[in-house]
């Protein structure tokens, strides 16, 4: 039997126990949904301020060059690198995960189109995010050159599709997004380049929760949120890394002003930037960009290995408890049990998901719900305990054993769920 001492126990252990500081958290509420909406760091109400009062305020346009402005996308990008095993000049920050994925997809299959001309075939995940989908229908049907996409269920799947020596480009999140399955990159990329294709990964369930290493595994591409796992407030730019050998290759179709090699010349036509800049577009969104430092220097104090390590503790902790206190509930646990193939978030299937979610709510235990069934719980090492678990799982075992999900208020469906 695990106990609520046993969990304060490893608490007192914990090497991360007092990063819990460096967030902003309200009282009274565990909160199981970082793998969406990242807590706020307490530093960003400072950095909101100063970039609001004195770098737009008092020092207006000079905060292009004074307040550098002007190097952010770059700059983030540095500091995100050591979290994704890449090196500088190798990230940018900018625009939105699925902007950046229709740039990235635009590059992979031009790169393919000149040595492989005859190959249409562009695969995905059936049970990918859907905005991954809905990206990579709608640059098909712009380009209107025969591409198709190939949706796959499984690995075998991938396999087959291979195997037809058609594929062009696979596009692949690294821990899926409605279960925490967790895809071995070094294994798959290798896999993909045996058939000679392309693979643009989408890290967006994975940057800042797990151990990744583009690099040292040979990824092509790579894109991601930040306000997620890193903590980078409501819709703030995502990442964007390039294989530095891929990097000159092409360009990509948003060509935009920040990505012209001189920009301040004011060209009549367009130039593309060497290296990572080249995958800019247009002007960033400075006051959403710049919160995104606070995330990133509260990781670098730490190192992933370490979160990693305590992800997987509060992952086991959470399934078992919710196997010796829930059981008999009718909870099927769909996040895979093995370390190899979990990411930072437990997911288990119900019937009643979404009510038995907005119940846990009124009790100040944020999780969230994706169809069909779903009930997702986000696990964030840097500000979650083990404590914070075992009083998540008591509330979840007391909205089963009193009924509190049946509620008429728990039956409507919000516009977010």
């Amino acid at each position: 039997m695990i106990t609520y001492d046993q969990c304060l126990a490893w608490d007192s252990e914990d090497p991360l126990k007092n990063f819990k500081d460096d967030f902003a958290l309200p009282e009274d509420v565990i909160y199981l949904d970082g793998n969406s909406l990242g807590a706020r760091p307490r530093k960003s109400l400072a950095l909101a301020q100063e970039v609001i009062t004195q770098q737009w305020g008092e020092d207006l346009i000079n905060s292009w060059n004074k307040a550098d402005w002007w190097g952010l996308p770059t700059r983030l990008g540095d500091k995100v690198a050591p979290l994704i095993g890449a090196n500088a000049g190798e990230t940018i920050i900018s625009d939105s995960t699925s902007l950046n994925l229709f740039k990235v997809l635009s590059a992979a299959v031009s790169i393919q189109a000149e040595t492989y001309p005859e190959r249409k075939i562009i695969v995905a995940e059936k049970d990918v995010f859907p905005t991954d989908i809905y990206m990579i229908e709608g640059f098909i049907h712009l380009i209107n050159q025969g591409y198709q996409l190939v949706l796959i269920e499984n690995l075998d799947d991938l396999t087959e599709t291979l195997a037809s020596q058609q594929v062009a480009a696979v596009v692949l999140s690294h821990v899926n997004y409605r279960t925490g399955y967790l895809y071995d990159m070094a294994a798959l990329n290798a896999h993909v380049h045996a058939h000679q294709a392309l693979l643009i990964w989408d890290l967006c369930h994975s940057v800042g929760a797990v151990s990744i290493e583009l690099n040292k595994t040979n990824s092509d591409f790579a894109i991601g949120c930040t306000y997620k796992y890193l903590n980078g407030g409501p819709g703030s730019p995502a990442l964007l890394w390039v294989n530095p050998k891929l990097q000159n290759k092409v360009g990509q179709p948003l060509s935009g002003w920040w990505g012209h090699n001189k920009p301040f010349n004011m060209a009549d036509h367009y130039e593309p930037a060497q290296g990572i800049r080249r995958f800019l577009c247009g002007t960033q969104p400075i006051l959403s960009m710049s919160l995104i430092e606070c995330g990133l220097d509260i990781f670098l104090n730490t190192d992933m290995q370490t979160v990693r390590d305590k992800s997987l503790k509060l992952t086991d902790l959470f399934m078992a408890l919710v196997e010796q206190e829930c059981a008999g509930f009718g909870f099927e646990l769909i996040t895979p049990a093995s370390h190899q193939y979990r990411g930072s978030h437990v997911s288990f299937k119900h019937p009643n998901g979404y009510q038995i979610i907005q119940a846990l709510i009124a009790r100040g235990i944020i999780g969230d719900y994706r169809e069909p069934e779903v009930l997702r719980f986000g696990v964030t090492p840097l500000y979650l305990s083990h404590a914070d678990i075992w009083k998540a799982v008591q509330a979840l075992k007391q909205v089963m054993h009193l009924g509190e999900w049946k509620q008429e208020k728990y039956q409507v469906r919000a516009q977010v769920t």
